[in-house]
């Protein structure tokens, strides 16, 4: 499956006690979820939903008092939504829902892993996957292999994200970049540049060398 290394933050709405522990186990097995809250009833779900980012929303369709296919046909969510359900999939065909995948009960671990593992990793404006990344330059995304970035450089607005075979000029923060890529392949060492740590020739008191160049270590 693919790498997924920034965190989906979810949450549950589900008034089964039984299936909502049960969700809640599963989500806390898969290192790139972050569980946010869980919540038996939909309006309290909603209440969240709508002051909270949330990326993931595992949803129950047969509920009391706000059936899930009521709450997503009224509300505009800016969350992916794997429907949990005791319906078969036959039966939610007339429903035009753009969910990312229906969940059967009872569903096993593997299953749920099948369902998180179709959800789009789109974080900062870059989609990370497992060797590369896309960030945005003037008017495009343009993809960057990992192994071939170099280090990165602040530059007043810029960070000029150097590469084995050219530099790529891109208005993404460092903050941006750090969540798109994993630290232990490329770190921040100082305010105004992250390094490749496959890349490192040498390490001298608070100096870094990397493809002749020297990058300065702070604090």
């Amino acid at each position: 499956s693919s790498l997924k290394m920034s965190k989906h933050r979810c949450i549950i709405i589900e008034d089964e006690p039984l299936a909502l522990e049960r969700t809640k186990g599963f989500v806390a097995k898969i290192p790139f979820l972050q569980m946010l809250g869980a919540f038996d009833n939909a309006m309290e779900g909603l209440a969240f939903l709508k002051t909270n980012q949330v990326d993931v929303l595992f949803l129950d369709i047969n509920m009391d008092e706000l059936s899930g296919i009521e709450l997503l046909e009224s509300t505009k969510l800016n969350c992916q939504v794997i429907l949990t359900t005791a319906y078969s999939e036959y039966a939610l065909k007339g429903y035009d829902l753009h969910v990312t995948d229906y969940l059967l009960k009872p569903f096993t671990f593997e299953r749920f892993l099948q369902a998180v593992d179709k959800l789009q990793d789109k974080k900062a404006d870059g989609i990370i996957a497992s060797n590369f990344i896309f960030v945005k330059t003037e008017n495009r995304l343009e993809k960057i292999n990992l192994d071939d970035i170099l280090f990165i450089e602040g530059m007043r607005d810029y960070r000029r994200i150097h590469t084995v075979h050219k530099r790529i000029m891109t208005l993404q923060n460092f903050s941006e970049l750090e969540s798109l890529i994993p630290t232990n392949v490329i770190c921040r060492v100082h305010k105004s540049f992250m390094v490749s740590i496959a890349k490192i020739e040498s390490i001298e008191r608070s100096r870094i060398k990397i493809a002749n160049q020297i990058i300065p270590i702070s604090d």
